[in-house]
């Protein structure tokens, strides 16, 4: 149900946010080759691919389960190749891509299986060695957080859960969570930081950069 829900919220919603997590581009050409396959995993209206596609990226795919989301990124994008994703597991073969980008999904995730069939996915759909490049928000200590933190705690017996009145809950997460979800990647690159939210505030903030180690023995 609370997919179902998400999902509608970000269909209302489609067509009157702008998402502001920034590419780190230094990182990003050091780790990601300009010929590169990649995918951007919940690319809403694909943005961060034509960031990318601007930066001399030439084989970009994108995926979003919102219908709304996929129809502005097609009109506002059309030289982008960007599709509906409707289920769970992703329909793509394993190791199909060589990179994959996931920047503020996992905040729209609020369960941990969840979380975690979905970097499983990602796994399996990246080559051998292929990088993950993830951007995403960490728990924050000011009181308007604190307080909505505190609220949401027993509804979903998680700390760091929310919802907004747009509809939707969201996730901010401790670096604990952060680092064990993300130990099936070896890190290449970790750092905390800023971001700017849909709706104009400031969160905690992290970016990672990791590869898909798969032992094959």
């Amino acid at each position: 149900m609370q997919t179902t829900n998400q999902k509608k919220s970000w269909n209302k919603i489609a067509y009157s946010k702008n998402f502001t997590t920034p590419i780190q581009s230094e990182l990003l050409h050091t780790y990601i080759k300009k010929k590169a396959k990649i995918v951007d995993v919940g690319c809403g209206y694909g943005r961060i691919l034509n960031e990318l596609h601007n930066l001399g990226y030439t084989n970009l795919t994108g995926i979003d389960f919102s219908e709304k989301m996929v129809k502005r990124a097609n009109k506002q994008y059309p030289h982008l190749n960007i599709s509906l994703q409707n289920n769970p597991t992703i329909d793509f073969p394993d190791h199909s891509f060589d990179a994959v980008l996931l920047f503020a999904v996992l905040t729209c995730i609020s369960e941990n299986e969840k979380q975690l069939f979905l970097l499983n996915e990602i796994k399996r759909i990246l080559k051998p060695n292929g990088i993950i490049y993830i951007n995403d928000f960490l728990l924050n200590q000011d009181n308007r957080n604190l307080e909505r933190y505190k609220t949401y705690q027993e509804k979903y017996d998680t700390y760091g859960i929310f919802e907004l009145p747009e509809g939707l809950t969201l996730r901010h997460h401790s670096l604990e969570w952060v680092k064990e979800s993300l130990s099936m990647f070896k890190q290449l690159a970790f750092q905390t930081t800023s971001f700017p939210t849909m709706n104009g505030n400031s969160s905690n903030a992290y970016y990672f950069i990791g590869k898909n180690n798969i032992d094959f023995r």
